[in-house]
């Protein structure tokens, strides 16, 4: 088993036992993983860099928590839709790779679609 197995394990357990699976519709996880994301966003937004190398320092168990918020949901809906993170992982990967490659991209910000 793998660690993202291990993890989505826990995550569908944790549900079961709480029988929430009722609750979990395709739309509601989708609005659920937005949310906690929005709380990551949440936690940088209106501060300077230096205000932002201080959150970084000295909330990093926050920033930590809302993190593994979002990957809850993203491994909750991963399971919920028959969804094998480990494939897709590698096959975005290589269409990231295609679209960004090392002699066009390097220390260059710009989208695919401008290289």
């Amino acid at each position: 088993m793998t660690d993202i197995q291990k993890f989505q394990k826990s995550v569908v357990d944790f549900c079961r036992a709480r029988d929430w699976e009722q609750f979990h519709k395709p739309k509601d996880l989708a609005i659920s993983l937005m949310l906690e994301a929005a709380e990551v966003a949440e936690l940088f937004q209106w501060k300077d860099q230096a205000e932002i190398e201080e959150l970084l320092v000295n909330k990093k168990e926050e920033l930590g928590d809302e993190l593994c918020d979002v990957l809850y949901w993203l491994l909750l809906m991963s399971h919920s839709f028959g969804v094998n993170l480990e494939e897709s992982w590698e096959r975005k990967m290589a269409k990231n790779e295609a679209k960004y490659p090392i002699d066009k991209s390097k220390g260059n910000h710009k989208k695919y679609t401008e290289i």
